[in-house]
């Protein structure tokens, strides 16, 4: 749903393991991920670093404010549950950029992986299917 390109620039919210951005960076020019752990996110810097993905930056941080730093992005995956979309994904997110991100609907509901797609200034999203993932924590 992302469609990452070779020339592409990615954001990955929730580094975990690191295997996602490593799979990312085999698409894409660069991935930066962003892990609000400090432990998690120097185990995956190192794992990836071993394993040669030198395209892959490591950053600890809140996802949920994203990356500015390297913006805008072509892909932006959030690997957390939202309970809105938050906005400085958004701002951060390329013309023709896609995010794929999961979204809280409701209470005792599944969450909304939805694909969201900028045009300009314009945003729009599609719904994908019903999905189960941790939340997105702030702050």
């Amino acid at each position: 749903a992302a469609e990452p390109q070779p020339d592409d620039v990615a954001l990955e919210v929730g580094t975990g393991s690191g295997y996602a951005a490593a799979v990312l960076s085999r698409l894409c020019r660069k991935v930066i991920t962003i892990e609000r752990e400090p432990a998690l996110a120097e185990h995956a810097s190192e794992t990836l670093r071993r394993l040669g993905f030198d395209n892959v930056e490591v950053a600890v941080g809140d996802g949920s404010l994203g990356w500015p730093v390297e913006a805008p992005y072509n892909v932006i995956l959030v690997a957390a549950a939202a309970r809105g979309v938050p906005p400085a994904l958004i701002e951060q997110l390329a013309d023709g950029g896609r995010m794929v991100i999961p979204v809280s609907v409701g209470p005792d509901q599944p969450q909304d992986l939805r694909v969201y797609v900028r045009r300009g200034s314009e945003v729009s999203y599609r719904s994908m299917f019903p999905v189960l993932f941790v939340p997105l924590r702030t702050g």
